[in-house]
């Protein structure tokens, strides 16, 4: 199969690629990449657990071509952090146990990211809606939300 040229600016890195047009974005981040920090749930854009920021927006990566981000400023769990400080929300979860097995934890971290960016002052029930596409088997959500309300008014304060 014939592979065309892409330009993906993914964590501020530039990356020109060579990739086939039927490569999801996520397995273009994993795979090409090498990115596995945006995991693989259920491929059918359902649990979000491949949730990456483009351009701004929460996007499920398995439901997204590499092709289709040329050009494109993208944003991965491993952008978040800086060298020596985790991100407000990495840390809220971290701090408020937001997290158990932690495979769904990088897509609920990122969509948080890109709806706090949005919505900086959300409510409990924004936030719930905001996170309703990501799924979780072992938290049952408190303490996710607890983690993501807390954040957001670290983020607020800084």
């Amino acid at each position: 199969m014939k592979k065309h040229p892409v330009s993906l600016t993914v964590n501020t890195d530039t990356y020109d690629l060579l990739i086939e047009p039927r490569k999801t974005l996520l397995a273009t981040l994993r795979d090409t990449i090498g990115l596995t920090g945006t995991k693989e749930g259920c491929s059918t854009g359902d649990c979000g657990a491949c949730t990456v920021i483009v351009d701004g927006k929460a996007v499920t990566s398995c439901m997204m071509l590499g092709v289709s981000a040329n050009d494109k400023e993208i944003t991965t769990i491993e952008g978040l952090a800086s060298r020596d400080q985790l991100h407000p929300i990495q840390q809220a979860f971290m701090d408020k146990g937001g997290y158990q097995c932690g495979f769904c934890t990088p897509g609920f971290i990122v969509a948080s990211k890109a709806f706090l960016d949005e919505n900086p002052n959300a409510t409990e029930a924004e936030i719930r809606h905001a996170l309703g596409n990501n799924i979780c088997r072992c938290t049952g959500y408190t303490k996710i939300i607890e983690a993501v309300m807390s954040a957001a008014e670290v983020m607020r304060n800084s």
